[in-house]
């Protein structure tokens, strides 16, 4: 993955001489996904038909509200009693 989220495929064939050769890089989909310097920061499904990949926060999306609920335990006892 490319630090601007690219995900790319390289054809890759056996060489006799050199063991593999690769081919030229083609992206395989771009988005705002997570991306690091080094490492790899998505998985292949065992099917390979799949990706997993954490996709960047947009940061102009910002919650309109956040509800806590504190002594939600006691609350559900009183909903729903035990017998």
């Amino acid at each position: 993955m490319k630090p601007d989220g690219t995900l790319v495929v390289v054809p890759v064939e056996r060489s006799d001489r050199n063991g593999f050769l690769a081919g030229a890089e083609k992206p395989l989909f771009q988005g705002s996904y997570y991306a690091l310097q080094a490492g790899r920061t998505y998985d292949v499904a065992p099917d390979g038909k799949r990706f997993l990949m954490i996709k960047e926060a947009s940061l102009t999306k910002t919650p309109v509200q956040l509800l806590v609920v504190q002594n939600w335990f006691e609350e559900l006892k009183r909903l729903v009693p035990a017998k």
